[in-house]
């Protein structure tokens, strides 16, 4: 996301004490008031180039600049640099500020900007829950206060900067989250938040890798709240009472506001009641400085779950300490509504892509919809739904001018527009190739087939009260109710984490072979592309070709070439594996016929799994064939080892190397020009560092999954497969359930048949009790035999109704359980689930 900023170049290199120069070294006087409008850090997001400055911050693994070069053709010509080996020279008409550390730079400018303001803020930490009270506060105070919130969850080192450096005088109120994962973070985030009113959520075991206990974490979180005027937290827990108990001796000004289940409190809660997806929660208010003492005070929230519960009392306690009487209070209680996380990309109508935010409506999430849908290459054409924009703040022509040039931006083909207001500023959006203006859902809904929609991607972007969901069915193609969903943001965290394993100048070529490994080809290749992997590989040419319909640019692999598919191969671009002499004189042949030149190969050896490829002894054929060859190219030489994950074949990994070695040896002697060398998978990449070599092959740790413990436990949890109950029914001991009378009932039991079976990839080994799946969070066994479309639960004592979701596998469920259960392994399983199963993508 790029954030809109007042400060001129000078200023800039000013406040971060840096020292400003041109593309030819030269030192810049500080006169010319050069104004950016808009602060970049992410260069695949770039919206305004001519008007940007790119503050090149260094990730784990790539320097930010080098990213300069791309950006300078796209006419940016204002950049934040600390790497001083960096050459300002094929850039003279550009601008550098030269700083120390550019992440330092960014919090420096935060801060000065955070110090012209007096509004104030909201500090919110804590382990869990801190998006979820931003939000619900954003819901309760916005008819009291302009408020400017944190956009989604951005709460690190980079997030929080970004957040502050949008407050401007139309705001009232700022609400922002803190996230740490290390010590000596939150100093430097407090300085930019410099929150007067404090929240801590709770404290649990999330981001606990990078402290020594729990109370390190509390200590370093609570420095949030140096010099905050009051704090909002639970007393219930210990550790963190005594936390808070030491700040208060070192800062004497801080008053607390506190609630317990247990213990006298400022909020002390008396009851819970759940009842009709409500809950009625009442306590005890001691009222400070008044002589009513306590007071009986309740409210109503429309959920039951324990998490929103807690996080509702936490928000209840920030409106008392603002003295908002509670009849207010419970009043807008009782209107809240859940927070969507995500956008979410499912398949459409008419060869359509879905992205669903129809959950709100500002100007922040809008700009992370476009980024998300700028990423999505599948259809050239892209549409946008967009409702009004409500309590922005601005004034209306204003608003929709900076919609406008975003839409514009982003070259957006179409926009429907559904509201009164954006109705009023029709003339705005002039320059879109078809636009439609509708007052309401009702009256899109009577125009909707004449629309046409097909073979386009479709971002839905409405604030709630339009009711978009109204849209999103009419749009969504109508399939059973099993659903693979995929997190996007935990295969682009998995993709990091090998990242920052590599050493700088390895490549990486993902795996995205057999539907990429079941999770969708296209979708992930797209987050692949925009996560600037080098390389794909796929199993067959016809899925090579599918990416490069979908947008996909990226050099793509082709493992298993067959001769009647060379002119794919060529039509597509796609380069294909070479593993014996048959294939490489055929391939040959064709392109003699057709006075083709250097066409780029990868040529692969069996070193010992003895599968595919050329063994030792025809290295010395190869290389002789490859002398002066003019016809191929060859782009990498590559082997697959057997056993990478297994410390008890290490042995043999390592001959496997010296093989492999030796023959690249010959090979590179052979020919006139260098080639990739890769032998390393996803174990490798950790177990075996020293064969990394020049590029390695990451498959399914992409997915979540690595044999390496210490990484399994850096990795997040891609997949999830739930299905739904059709029928719960009450069977009598003596019964039997199923296909073969196999499950005869010992008891009398509650059997819920879900919607899902072998022809969804639920394997029926896991029949009669061996498999399991999630209901209500408790496991529960399966019944009698899978079936091909449904699979019998015991549900006993469980108050399972139909319509439930359950579980197939997921974070709470692992898939290598299923697999374990299954006597097979996790490919198996992911690779298993049918097409016909729905796929979701989701982002954070």
């Amino acid at each position: 996301m790029d954030v809109a900023i007042n400060y001129t170049i000078e200023s800039i290199a000013e406040i971060t004490n840096a020292r400003l120069t041109n593309g030819q070294g030269k030192i810049i006087q500080q006169n010319s008031e050069t104004q950016p409008a808009h602060l970049l850090l992410d260069s695949r997001k770039l919206l305004f180039p001519q008007s940007t400055i790119f503050f090149a911050v260094n990730s784990s693994h790539r320097k930010g600049s080098a990213f300069i070069k791309s950006l300078y053709e796209k006419e940016v010509h204002s950049f934040v640099i600390d790497d001083k080996e960096f050459d300002l020279s094929p850039y003279p008409d550009a601008t550098f500020i030269l700083v120390e550390n550019v992440l330092h730079a960014l919090h420096l400018l935060a801060i000065h900007h955070r110090n012209t303001f007096t509004l104030p803020v909201t500090g919110i930490t804590g382990s869990n829950g801190k998006t979820i009270v931003k939000e619900w506060l954003y819901q309760l105070l916005q008819k009291d206060f302009n408020i400017i919130r944190s956009p989604k969850s951005y709460n690190s080192q980079i997030g929080v900067p970004l957040s502050v450096l949008q407050i401007d005088q139309q705001y009232t109120l700022a609400i922002f989250e803190a996230g740490i994962s290390q010590p000596g973070e939150m100093d430097k985030i407090e300085k930019m938040i410099q929150p007067t009113i404090g929240i801590f959520t709770n404290i649990g075991e999330a981001h606990s890798e990078g402290f020594e206990d729990k109370k390190q974490k509390i200590k370093e979180k609570l420095k949030l709240f140096e010099h905050s005027s009051s704090l909002i937290f639970c007393a219930d827990d210990n550790e963190l009472n005594e936390g808070v108990n030491i700040l208060k001796r070192e800062t004497p000004k801080l008053q607390l506001f506190t609630w317990s289940r247990n213990n006298l409190a400022s909020l002390q809660i008396v009851s819970i009641e759940k009842e009709n997806n409500l809950s009625t929660i009442r306590g005890k208010y001691f009222v400070p400085g008044t002589p009513v003492g306590e007071k009986e005070i309740q409210i109503r929230i429309p959920f039951t779950d324990d998490a929103s519960i807690e996080n509702a009392i936490t928000c209840w306690c920030v409106l008392l300490q603002m003295k908002i009487a509670n009849e207010i209070i419970a009043e807008r209680m009782l209107q809240l509504h859940s927070v969507e996380m995500r956008l979410e990309l499912k398949h459409g109508i008419n060869n359509c892509s879905i992205i669903n935010d129809s959950y709100s409506a500002d100007i922040n999430s809008l700009k992370i919809a476009l980024d998300f849908l700028h990423q999505q290459k599948q259809h050239q054409k892209q549409t946008v739904i967009l409702s009004d924009i409500l309590q922005s703040g601005k004034a209306e022509h204003e608003l929709y001018g900076e919609v406008a040039s975003l839409l514009k931006q982003k070259r957006i083909e179409r926009l429907i527009a559904i509201g009164p207001q954006i109705n009023l500023q029709q003339q705005q959006f002039s320059f879109l190739t078809e636009k439609h203006f509708f007052v309401s859902v009702d009256e899109f809904k009577t125009h909707f087939h004449s629309l046409h929609f097909k073979d386009e991607t479709i971002l839905l972007k409405g604030a709630r009260v339009f009711e978009f969901e109204q849209i999103d069915q009419l749009l969504e193609q109508k399939v059973h109710q099993t659903i693979l969903s995929i997190n996007l943001n935990s295969i682009a965290h998995n993709l990091k984490q090998y990242q920052s394993l590599l050493k700088p100048s390895v490549k990486i070529m993902a795996m995205v072979k057999a539907f990429s490994y079941g999770s969708g080809s296209y979708e992930i290749a797209n987050l692949l592309q925009f996560n600037n992997v080098d390389y794909l590989s796929v199993a067959y040419a016809d899925e090579g070709v599918e990416l490069r319909k979908a947008g996909i640019a990226l050099p793509i692999m082709v493992m298993n070439p067959e001769e009647n598919t060379f002119n794919t191969l060529l039509q597509y671009n796609l380069e294909p594996e070479i593993f014996s002499f048959s294939i490489l004189f055929s391939l040959e042949k064709y392109l003699h016929s057709l006075g083709i030149q250097y066409f780029p190969v990868h040529i692969k050896l069996d070193t010992g799994m003895h599968r595919l490829g050329f063994e030792q002894n025809d290295i010395s054929i190869l290389t002789e064939h490859f002398k002066n060859n003019n016809k191929i190219k060859v782009q990498s030489v590559f082997s697959h080892l057997a056993a990478s994950d297994d410390k008890s074949h290490d042995e043999f990994t390592n001959k496997q190397a010296a093989i492999f070695l030796q023959c690249c040896e010959e090979f590179q002697n052979a020919v006139s020009y260098n080639f990739l060398r890769h032998i390393a998978n996803t174990s490798a990449i950790s177990r075996h560092p020293d064969l990394q070599m020049d590029m390695v092959r990451l498959g399914i740790g992409l997915y979540g999954i690595d044999g390496n413990a210490a990484i399994q436990k850096k990795l997040k949890n891609v997949s999830t497969l739930t299905t739904t109950v059709a029928q719960v029914k009450n069977v009598r001991a003596g019964e039997s359930v199923g296909y073969g009378c196999d499950a005869i009932l010992e008891k009398d039991s509650i059997i819920a048949t879900v919607r899902i079976g072998y022809a969804d990839g639920y394997p029926r080994a896991l029949s009669n009790g061996v498999g399991k799946m999630l209901v209500q969070n408790k496991l529960v066994p399966v019944v009698g035999n899978v079936c091909m479309d449904m699979t019998m639960l015991d549900v006993t004592g469980i108050n399972c109704k139909e319509g439930d979701k359950v579980i197939v596998f997921g974070e709470h469920l692992p898939i290598q359980q299923l697999a374990k259960w299954c006597n097979t392994i996790s490919y198996e399983i992911m690779t298993g689930v049918s097409q016909r199963v729905k796929r979701i993508y989701f982002e954070e």
